[in-house]
């Protein structure tokens, strides 16, 4: 079960002149719910107990909308990098009876002792933390010293999903739960859903090196390969240095040319966006992309899209738009890949990376096999999750 969420009233002498919660009331509120989290767990007294002192290092809070005396603010929070020493907590505020996002915060705190001495994180408060986030088959594994959450179900030979951008192993629910015979792998990338979020340290080269470290720590040797979007770039790194470890591949809604100048232009202006707007910005911006008209119309989807967005961790995005405007162009690999099963499948609506992408990785790769999936756009496993797992069932089994 996810971290509690805390219920609280706007009072009147927490707002300004004009009857808005004021901007520095929100420092409080966001503490407050803080505290009342480990109230519901182990204790206000975690960190007093084991001699430590969580001190606040740094403070980056979104104002989104406002909020007025009577308001039922409901907060969420989740820890978004944890350390030695410090962590981050990702926080967000909104309204409960129209779900608007009020405000979202990150926090970095570090552990001191009474002398101000860096001290390690108290194991008790690590454990809770991590326990509440865990969820059904999720585990929290150590690679490089960034915690990935990853879901691990089934057995049979592997099949590793690897997300895109800005979204989280949730994109797979529907495959997860339906490709039977398969040992499914999906994590969350560092940086996003709920793996550690670090400062630095992106790119597609360390991307694919965690989930390398994350199949030894699984004791898997050999993998079907799935990725979407920046998943297949990541993919494509993968190749270039574990070819060995992958008996097929499976790209969707990706492309293997690298950024233009004009797509590099567009990952600084939404470097900034996220920066300066959060990830409620990117989620405004990116939502009309990522999915067909027909799937706009379905609250149920647009809703789990944009909760998937909304709860990145800034520094995640940024690593993640920075990875991807940098990455190496993956044409020159794609006539190697002959001996390779490959389905390359993608939404016929997807502006983002339309059909004609997937027909030219489709030439470039002998023998690959091409799926169009009508009322997708950018997002098929979740717009059309049936055709989607069948079509992958199938090409699975003429692997195995």
């Amino acid at each position: 079960m996810s971290l509690p969420e805390i219920d609280m009233v706007v009072y009147p002498d927490e707002c300004d002149a004009f009857g808005h919660l004021n901007q520095a009331s929100f420092l409080s509120l966001f503490e407050r719910a803080r505290w009342e989290m480990l109230l519901k767990g182990p204790g206000m007294d975690v960190f007093t107990r084991a001699g430590a002192w969580p001190a606040l290092r740094k403070t980056v809070i979104d104002y989104r909308a406002a909020a007025f005396p009577g308001d039922m603010l409901r907060f969420t929070q989740a820890l978004t990098h944890h350390g030695r020493t410090s962590f981050t907590f990702r926080q967000t505020a909104r309204r409960v009876r129209d779900d608007t996002l009020i405000a979202s915060a990150e926090f970095v705190f570090v552990c001191i002792d009474r002398e101000g001495h860096p001290v390690p994180i108290p194991g008790e408060f690590t454990e809770y933390v991590y326990a509440r986030e865990a969820k059904g088959n999720v585990q929290r594994l150590m690679v490089h010293g960034v915690n990935l959450a990853v879901d691990v179900r089934g057995e049979g030979p592997a099949i590793l999903f690897v997300h895109g951008y800005p979204l989280d192993r949730t994109l797979w629910s529907h495959q997860m739960d339906s490709v039977e015979g398969w040992r499914r792998i999906a994590p969350d990338l560092r940086g996003m859903g709920q793996s550690d979020a670090p400062d630095l340290g992106y790119s597609m080269n360390i991307y694919a090196a965690d989930l390398a470290a994350l199949l030894d720590v699984l004791g898997v040797d050999e993998v079907v390969l799935c990725g979407l979007s920046m998943g297949g770039y990541v993919c494509f790194e993968f190749l270039r240095q574990w070819r060995s470890r992958v008996k097929g591949l499976v790209l969707m809604d990706t492309r293997a040319a690298a950024d233009s100048p004009d797509a590099r232009r567009g990952r600084e202006l939404a470097t900034t966006m996220a920066r300066e707007g959060g990830a409620a910005a990117i989620a405004d911006s990116m939502l009309p992309q990522l999915l067909s008209p027909v799937t706009q119309r379905r609250a149920d989807i647009v809703g789990k899209v944009r909760y998937m967005i909304e709860n990145s961790a800034v520094a995640g995005l940024v690593g993640a738009l920075a990875a991807m405007r940098d990455r190496d162009e993956s044409e020159s690999l794609l006539p190697t890949l002959s001996d390779l099963p490959t389905l390359v499948l993608v939404g016929e609506d997807d502006p983002i990376t339309p059909p004609d992408e997937a027909r030219r990785i489709v030439q470039a790769i002998p023998g690959a096999r091409l799926a169009v999936v009508s009322g997708a756009a950018h997002l098929p496993p979740i717009e059309q999750p049936e055709e989607t797992s069948a079509r992958l069932h199938s090409f699975l089994e003429s692997v195995r």
